[in-house]
Order: C-alpha cells, then structure tokens, then sequence
C-alpha cells in the first residue's frame, strides 16, 4: 500500500493519500533534521522593499528627522507592496459560496469548545489537491472551490497567494506550499511544475517512513508557521507507504492600527455556555472612539483595523442566540463576505471591551469535505490520482486534518494554521455612543486587506 499526505499548517491542513502498488527497495538516510537536506528546489518568493524605521532617520544630536532619504525607501516599500497586491480584477470572484459553506461546515457543533479554521489555507490545500486529480476527483474539488476548469483555478489560487502575500517588516503573511516525495517513486514532472509555478512549491525527496524525513517536514512546519503550532506538527509523520505529501501553511502577524492601552487591561468575567451560568476570569482589553458598529437580526460587529493590513471583525450574537444558529444564518455568511459594505450600520464611538485570547483547534476535515461535495477522493475504488504518477495504483485520500491558532494582546494579532492532507444586539445602536463587550461567546474573522477570510473562529472559552 502507498500513501500520499497533504499537509497545511499557521493554517495547516494535511491530507493522507493511500494505494497500492508493487514492492521497492529504499536506500537508508543519514539521520538529518532539516528540510534543506532534502531539497530539490525550494521556492523563490517575491521580493519587496522593507518598510523603514523611523527611528533611523533621526540625528541623535540634532533631533532632526531626515524626511528625504525616509521618503525614498518609503516610496520603494509603498510601490512595492502596491505591485504585490495588483492583481487582475474579480481574481476572487466565486470564491465566496466556498467560504460561507466550509466556515458553517468546520465551525458548527463547537459543543463549548474553541475552534479556528482558516478558509484561505484549506482552499490552498484544496487548490493543489486538484492539481494531482483528474476526472470526477477533480471535478468534485473544482465545484466546491467555484472554479470552472484546473486552468481558471490555477490563476485564480496565483492571484490570491501574491494579493495575500507580504514579508515586508510591516506585515508578515506568508503562505508557504511544499510537496514531500517518496524518493522510490517517479512523478509526472509536469504537475511538479505547475506546483511550482502556481502555488510556490517547495520540493523535498527522502525516505519515507523515516523518523529523518518526518522531523524534517515538522521543522519546515514549524519554521513556516514561526512554531505556533508545534505542539500539533509533533504528531504528523509519513508512513513508509507514502506516495507524497502537500503542505500548505499560512503566517500572519499585524499590529493594530491604533492599539490598546496595556494601563487600561483589567480582570474580568466571560460567561460560558454551561447551564448554571459558570464564568472565567480573564483580562479585558479596553478601547473607545470613533468607529462603524454593524447589525443583524440576530448579531452587532465592530471591526478594527490591522497596520497596512486588512481588519478583525468581532461578531456578537444577540442574547439567547446559539453559536450553531449563528453560523447557519444566511445574514452571518453575507456579511463575513461583505468586507464591510453593509446596510445596517452606523458611525458612532464604540466602547470596546475584548478579552485577550489564544485558541488552537485541530480536527478532521474528511467528513466536512465529504459533506460539501468532495467524495471520490477517498474511494479507492473510483479516486483518480493519474496527473502525479502511473507508478502507483489505487490511490486515495485517506486522512485530512486541519490545526489553526489565533492569538491576540495589546499590540496585535499573531495567528497560524494548517491542513493536513495526510453587547450589541441586532437592533440599531444608541445615536452616538455605545457599549461593545464581549464577555460572552463570540465569532471573529481576521480578512485580508482584499477582504478575504484568512481566518475565522469561535471563542467559548478565552482562558484555557
């Protein structure tokens, strides 16, 4: 039997692809517990000018800022990033049923649980699968993404990779792919270079099976997703029956636009769901001023803006309203969708009190993926893995699994994922002021400056 893995992690997703095919002799590796050791080709990212600090253009004598020479890196950085996010118009159009249905399909049935899921990097992982399908098993992941033919979705998944894109020293997002192969088997060199071409794919060949190979994969994991997620990246391995392995993570870190003052954090309580109306203490973070509350029938928003980046949205539910009601809402999706462009919505000062969290989750995307259409990639039976090799026959999909992490403090939003593939109610706010306090289970989204969802979550319990 062979196995190929699909790993995704800051988002991580990892996918396990089984089959069968004859006996083969692999020659033993040297003990090595780095990625680099085992490279064919290893992706080169865009290149952008770094954001410069202001500090260094002050005379420390004078006092006097050089605003000539900050101007002309600035300029640099500025043209740079506009190019990196100047991508064709509509590059996300269709992408939103995907969005809505995963996030209500991976959200739901928290059960009082905290849960992450990042809809940019499942749909990477799900982008790449389709590049090492063909027939139905292809179709199938082309349906859920809203992706008319492998062609489309190769440009559309390049557009939004390079839009979401930055290493710049203001933002940090980085979505990384990779393909681990079984250096016994021979690869369709064509699908290896779209890989590589559209999905910035890094290439590793190695024993499979070997503690070696495995602990290199968990490092580039876990240097792709600055070790948020080690904890979950310790358990991934490759049986000696993997055929290979795709890897897509996403990394991201973003200071507020306007932080929170630590002076004003305080004890406070958050409000479980459990029957006896148990609490947690846990640190409230404290903001007021100017600011647009958004609502619905059963839920207000607030949103705050992220340093040259996109914005995390906070949505309350009305009292009384499950987070499982929340999530099948048609209004909740829309709005998720919305970027912002909302009827019901007012400009007023919003006093925000938001608890500082750390939620991870990790769990099996298979049902999920089954329940939204993707079937046939885990029958061996009908599977339909030709375009990556005719070395290996009957292979499927034998393993999905996703971890996410989001963190938040005074400063900013650090957040990373992977899948593996081995007091605001609905009514219309006060005229000028209002109260905005999440002492009680809520949803959050962290979106892209383009507005796409990198990722969603909910919080049960802020303090674990």
């Amino acid at each position: 039997m062979k196995r190929l893995i699909a790993l995704c992690l800051t988002a991580a997703c990892l996918i396990s692809l089984v089959g069968c095919a004859g006996d083969t002799n692999m020659d033993e590796k040297k003990p090595n517990n780095t990625a680099s050791a085992y490279a064919l080709a290893l992706a080169s990212y865009p290149e952008m000018a770094p954001y410069p600090n202001e500090m260094e253009y002050f005379d420390e004598k004078t006092g006097e800022f050089d605003s000539d020479s900050f101007d002309v890196v600035y300029d640099a950085w500025k043209e740079d990033r506009n190019a990196q996010r100047n991508q064709p118009e509509g590059y996300a159009d269709g992408l939103e049923p995907f969005f809505a249905s995963s996030i209500r399909e991976f959200l739901s049935n928290s059960n009082g649980a905290n849960k992450v899921y990042s809809p940019i990097n499942v749909y990477m992982a799900l982008a790449m699968l389709a590049e090492v399908t063909d027939g139905e098993s292809r179709q199938q992941i082309l349906t859920l993404l809203g992706s008319e033919n492998i062609e489309a979705l190769r440009s559309q998944a390049a557009s939004v990779w390079n839009a979401n894109y930055s290493n710049d020293g203001a933002v940090t997002s980085i979505l990384a792919n990779s393909l681990w192969l079984n250096e016994s088997v021979n690869f369709n060199q064509a699908t290896m270079d779209s890989l590589a071409k559209n999905y910035y794919a890094s290439s590793f060949r190695g024993e499979m099976g070997s503690e070696e190979f495995n602990q290199a994969l968990r490092d580039w994991i876990n240097e792709q997703t600055g070790g948020l997620l080690e904890a979950q990246a310790d358990g991934l391995s490759m049986d000696p029956e993997t055929v290979m392995a795709l890897a897509s993570t996403i990394y991201y870190r973003a200071k507020w636009h306007s932080e929170f003052n630590e002076g004003r954090t305080e004890k406070g309580l958050f409000h479980l769901l459990s029957a006896d109306g148990e609490t947690v203490e846990c640190d409230f973070m404290h903001k007021g001023g100017s600011n647009t509350y958004y609502w619905a029938d059963q839920f207000g928003a607030v949103s705050m803006s992220l340093e040259g980046s996109g914005k995390m949205w906070f949505l309350l539910p009305d009292e009384g309203v499950a987070m499982d009601d929340l999530l099948a809402d048609e209004q909740t999706m829309e709005f998720l969708n919305s970027n912002g462009n909302w009827e019901n919505s007012k400009h007023l000062i919003v006093n925000m009190s938001v608890p500082k969290f750390d939620v991870v989750s990790d769990f099996d995307l298979g049902d999920g993926l089954r329940a939204l259409g993707v079937t046939d990639v885990f029958d061996v039976t009908v599977a339909d893995f030709s375009p990556m090799t005719s070395e290996v026959a009957e292979i499927f999909l034998s393993k999905a699994d996703h971890a996410a992490r989001v963190a938040i403090d005074e400063e900013g939003v650090t957040a990373a994922a992977y899948t593996v593939m081995m007091m605001a109610g609905a009514a219309a706010p006060p005229e000028e002021e209002m109260d905005f306090v999440l002492d009680r289970p809520f949803l959050f989204a962290i979106t892209g400056y383009d507005g796409l969802p990198l990722f969603v979550g909910v919080v049960n319990q802020p303090v674990q």
